[in-house]
């Protein structure tokens, strides 16, 4: 394992390409943000598991000074236990943390600053969320989103946009994620149980 922190920009190249950020770069590299790829997990964890338990830790909170380092946090605290700890409890150890964060950025418009494919992991951390307030705020970004003019390819951004309104829907009528409960150790009710046998239930 690489003992060393790394820097933002280290996130940034691994995750989005390319750094300074391209959107060629991201485009190349999209296939593997939302597949499972057990190599590359594990060459995550390889590369970056001291950086992602100082995240955690709240070591790394001076990244969010400015909008690269604050994109590159938000990697690391939101997709990167996703990769790191794959059907274990820490794949969600830094969504509360992750969501402060975003928060906090986006009501400085960090977001504004960056393209668009890397604007999606700005609003990930309240697609996340288990909370109505934090689903109707991500819906109202990933339209946004999906509708300014440099979003493009346009398919790509309707998904986005389609993903984030299904996240709603089942906070909507569950409060919460069913698919987690098995990780997190939670009981399923009988509805959420109908749900999850279900074909594509879950996330």
């Amino acid at each position: 394992m690489n003992d060393a922190v790394v820097t933002p920009a280290d996130v940034l190249r691994f995750w989005l390409g390319a750094y300074p950020l391209d959107a060629a770069a991201m485009q190349r590299v999209q296939a593997q943000w939302f597949r499972k790829n057990e190599a590359f997990d594990a060459e995550l964890r390889h590369r970056f598991g001291p950086t992602l338990a100082a995240a955690l830790a709240g070591q790394l909170n001076a990244w969010a000074n400015n909008a690269d380092g604050w994109l590159a946090l938000l990697v690391v605290l939101d997709q990167f236990t996703r990769n790191a700890f794959r059907g274990q409890p820490g794949s969600f150890a830094g969504d509360a943390r992750a969501l402060a964060v975003a928060q906090a950025g986006i009501a400085r418009g960090d977001d504004q600053h960056l393209p668009p494919l890397a604007r999606i992991f700005c609003y990930l951390p309240l697609e996340h969320a288990e909370n109505a307030d934090d689903q109707a705020r991500s819906v109202a970004l990933f339209t946004a989103l999906r509708d300014a003019p440099d979003a493009l390819p346009k398919p790509f951004f309707d998904g986005t946009l389609d993903y984030a309104r299904k996240h709603q829907d089942v906070i909507r009528r569950f409060g919460r994620f069913p698919h987690r409960n098995a990780i997190l150790g939670r009981a399923s009710t009988a509805d959420e149980r109908a749900y999850l046998a279900q074909p594509g239930a879950g996330f």
